[in-house]
């Protein structure tokens, strides 16, 4: 990625900034888009290697602000820019913008400042942002293919009973009482979906705005994170996410000196799911008590034995943020593996299911045809 950091920059002398009202405007709109992942991960690799060749924070703000054909990333940039201007701190600047930066990112720079390693700790988030965007596409590329063929499944069931059933309506008349129940049984279909196929998109329209709204509400939001927690497979696959990303956290955290209990807090700000944070808030109980981490992970009947015990380890030996750090990319490495095995286990699940549905359309087509041939014979 080519930076040049020796571009000029406009002179701006006697007139006021345009930027300098950027943070009011961005407190006051509503339904902001959040910045993407990848956003920040370009934005932190070109200001760690700006302030790595020597460049002021300000003056590097101010030049990544000018080569940002994104607007509204522009604006948070030009809007950190003028708050650091004004003689406050980058991580006090960073928390005005949420919709860019996690309370992890922000107490991690907050830590840099104070400590003078800024550089370094920009280039350890960017790896973090690295690893939770190739785990987010690994997820992806998973469910894709059996995605896919869901619809598709969807796509060729309607074909054939709004396209293809009804043009053996007046054909089968004459052996109604022969048919096979199947038969029978998509025929009625085929006609309640062509007689109705308006109120079936209404009633599928109102029923994904109520589910949808329901999952924006505290009751949805807390039923999903309770179903994440308890449903087979699923709930291995997501307390190995929250695991991974906590222990991601809370290594790089403690490694740069950010105190336990900040380091928590951020972590309930990653993952987002109110029974992983309960655990969450029970460790900092536990840490404020005097009674340290590893007796929060031991006590939890949630977390996989293999992390309770390098935690106490870790906790034992002071090296707590290092061997949180291994664990975690352990564990991503081993939730990858166990997608893509999910994965390739559901594929051929659901090419059966399919088979099963197009066959049993099929066949409920044929019987009647030799029948009728039968008796033509």
């Amino acid at each position: 990625m080519a930076i040049d950091i020796n571009q000029p920059l406009p002179a701006k002398t006697g007139e006021p900034r345009k930027s300098a009202k950027r943070g009011l405007n961005m407190e006051i709109r509503f339904g902001a888009p959040r910045i993407s992942l990848n956003q920040r991960m370009v934005f932190t690799e070109r200001l760690s290697l700006l302030l790595e060749t020597g460049v002021s924070l300000v003056e590097a703000l101010k030049t990544m602000e000018l080569q940002t054909e994104e607007p509204l990333l522009a604006e948070i940039i030009g809007s950190l820019a003028d708050i650091i201007s004004e003689g406050k701190n980058f991580s006090g600047a960073l928390a005005k913008h949420p919709e860019m930066f996690s309370g992890s990112y922000i107490s991690l720079v907050a830590a840099a400042e104070e400590g003078g390693f800024l550089p370094q700790v920009l280039e350890q988030l960017l790896r973090m942002d690295e690893k939770n965007s190739q785990l987010r596409s690994s997820i992806v590329s998973a469910l894709s293919y059996p995605a896919f063929l869901i619809v598709f499944s969807i796509a060729v069931v309607v074909f054939v009973l709004v396209v293809i059933f009804p043009k053996f309506d007046a054909l089968f008349a004459s052996i109604h009482d022969q048919l096979p129940i199947t038969t029978i049984f998509l025929m009625a279909l085929s006609a309640f979906v062509r007689h109705n196929w308006i109120v079936i998109l209404v009633g599928l329209a109102a029923g994904g705005w109520v589910f949808v709204t329901w999952i924006g509400s505290a009751a949805g939001k807390l039923t999903m994170d309770k179903l994440r927690m308890s449903l087979p497979v699923v709930k291995d696959i997501y307390i190995q996410i929250y695991v991974s990303q906590t222990l991601s956290v809370l290594g790089l955290s403690l490694s740069n000196g950010v105190p336990i209990t900040v380091a928590l807090k951020a972590c309930q700000g990653v993952v987002s799911n109110s029974i992983f944070s309960g655990f969450l808030d029970n460790i900092r109980t536990h840490v404020n008590e005097g009674r340290g981490i590893a007796v929060g992970f031991t006590e939890s009947p949630i977390i996989p034995p293999m992390v309770r015990q390098m935690v106490a380890t870790g906790e034992q030996t002071g090296n707590l943020g290092m061997v949180m750090t291994r664990v975690a990319a352990f564990y991503e490495r081993e939730l990858s593996k166990r997608i893509n095995l999910l994965s390739k286990a559901v594929e051929p699940i659901m090419l059966i299911v399919m088979g099963v549905v197009v066959g049993l359309i099929v066949v409920s087509l044929i019987l009647p045809i030799f029948k009728l041939s039968r008796a033509v014979h």
